[in-house]
């Protein structure tokens, strides 16, 4: 899922996991460039910026060196570096909410203290340089799935937040594009000396320039993970003896996405040009070209293709740009675009500054409906029982109080504790609602069983409106849906499921 937890390492410390990168012209301004960094996957409405941690986006000017077999792209210039740094959460005593502070070193050394969550950001005196950081909607959304092959679902990424850095800054007098117009942009997350993690081997916790350089691309099932070995090395110049070894993932990598589609579409040559602009990732950007939502890639397409690119490539928040992605992997632009089910994300990306949206705070809602060979009145009398040890998943299951606000408390068979109240129980028209106490990582879990005469019997409705809290929504909404599919397949097994 672009960079979402790629590794090990970032699993591990989510505030440093950079997980998106996005490069555009402004639509509220065409000669002002955008650059959005995004931390924190699945981040909930609570999450903070590591104030042991420096975020960073960094610039470089790029020299195209070739076309066709010798295609490839080399930084030439020196870094453009964006990094801020973040406070512990400040308190109040006068009830209003508490404000986490931070400053953004500027690349001419310049400075600007800014607030997180402040929806209009702070600008330079001169108005060359804006910036935002804060909490808002993950503008990222993808609808593949790896199941031995690649399989198309509804957006992964649906109703969660990120960690935003939004970087808007004036293209002529801060980029100088008369230069050389041409440029790489990449994300990282790094120690703070004499901080939390500055003691440790490492000074990079994160880094990301194209999406899905490590989930997609270097990891491969079966294989050794190379994602935190990637993740160390330094932007722009990778450590020359890892490089055979990053060369021959890549090269395997991307021949296994080329026999998605039964055909070979990437010969010898295309192929190894492919891997040498790999090798040198960063998410290129021509500002003096216009940007739009299927210009990404564009710029390494044309440079393998052997032509002149003709839009400023770059990464729209609305772009289908996973589609893009994998289309190309797969059958290299010659065959049928791999379109998914996502979209669009939980909120497009705006038009206006600060382009990501606010956080998502909306439940969610997993229903199942089957019919069934049984008596509305035999299926109620087990489903319609609280207390009631019908799903195969429960190893034990205990009661405390009477009537509506009793408690269960079960006991999974892999070992795990679920505390429900009953909300409601109508047996007259056979619908049973309660909630969860605990057991899921959600703030809200409102649940609904309901029965009905049907043709042939009875029909069985359940269904959880939900939010997930501290943990993915992908994995949430697999819990939940696991859940509600092994109790339906129950039921089918044991009365026999009907049209």
């Amino acid at each position: 899922m672009s960079d979402h937890i790629d590794g090990p390492r970032s699993i591990g410390d989510p505030p440093t996991d950079v997980t998106d990168l996005f490069a555009f012209k402004s639509p509220a301004d065409p000669m002002r460039t955008v650059f959005i960094a995004d931390f924190f996957p699945f981040a909930g409405e609570t999450a903070l910026f590591s104030n042991a941690a420096q975020y960073s986006i960094v610039l470089r000017r790029v020299q195209q060196t070739g076309l066709g077999a010798a295609a490839g792209f080399k930084p030439t210039g020196p870094e453009l570096r964006f990094t801020f740094q973040f406070d512990m959460l400040q308190t109040t005593t006068d009830g209003t909410p508490h404000i986490q502070k931070g400053v953004c070193t500027l690349p001419d050394g310049r400075s600007l203290s800014l607030s997180v969550g402040q929806e209009q950001g702070i600008a330079t005196a001169d108005g060359t340089v804006r910036i935002f950081a804060g909490l808002r909607s993950d503008p990222f959304f993808v609808g593949w799935y790896r199941q031995g092959t690649w399989v198309p679902v509804a957006n992964l990424i649906e109703g969660d937040n990120v960690l935003s850095i939004v970087l808007e800054i004036d293209t002529a007098r801060i980029l100088q594009p008369e230069d050389g117009s041409l440029f790489g942009a990449i994300a990282e997350t790094t120690s703070i000396k004499g901080k939390t993690g500055a003691d440790l081997n490492f000074q990079r916790y994160d880094w990301v320039g194209r999406p899905e350089q490590t989930n997609f691309i270097l990891f491969m099932p079966g294989q050794t993970d190379l994602s935190d070995l990637w993740n160390q090395q330094t932007p722009f110049a990778l450590t020359e003896e890892l490089i055979p070894v990053f060369r021959k993932r890549l090269t395997e990598s991307l021949m296994q996405w080329d026999r998605n589609d039964d055909k070979i579409d990437w010969d010898t040559a295309a192929l190894d040009a492919h891997v040498n602009i790999r090798l040198d990732d960063f998410l290129l950007i021509d500002v003096a070209k216009p940007t739009s939502d299927t210009s990404y890639l564009e710029i390494e397409k044309s440079a393998i293709e052997a032509r002149p690119h003709t839009t400023g490539g770059g990464r729209t928040l609305n772009a289908k740009d996973i589609d893009i992605l994998v289309t190309w992997l797969a059958n290299r632009d010659r065959g049928p675009f791999w379109q998914s089910p996502a979209t669009q994300a939980t909120q497009p990306g705006g038009n206006v500054f600060p382009y990501v949206q606010p956080p998502n705070i909306k439940s969610s809602r997993i229903s199942r409906h089957t019919n069934l060979q049984a008596s509305p009145e035999k299926l109620w009398a087990m489903v319609g029982d609280f207390g009631g040890l019908w799903h195969p998943l429960v190893g034990a299951l205990t009661l405390t109080g009477q009537g509506i606000g009793q408690l269960r408390r079960i006991e999974t068979l892999d070992g795990k504790v679920i505390i429900e109240r009953l909300q409601s129980l109508d047996a007259s028209k056979r619908v049973l609602t309660y909630t969860m106490i605990s057991g899921i990582p959600v703030d809200i879990y409102n649940a609904q069983i309901s029965v009905e005469p049907s043709a042939m019997g009875s029909s069985f409705t359940w269904t959880v409106d939900f939010r997930h809290a501290g943990m993915a929504d992908m994995i949430v909404n697999i819990i939940i849906s696991t859940l509600l599919d092994t109790g339906v397949a129950a039921l089918q097994a044991k009365f026999g499921s009907s049209p």
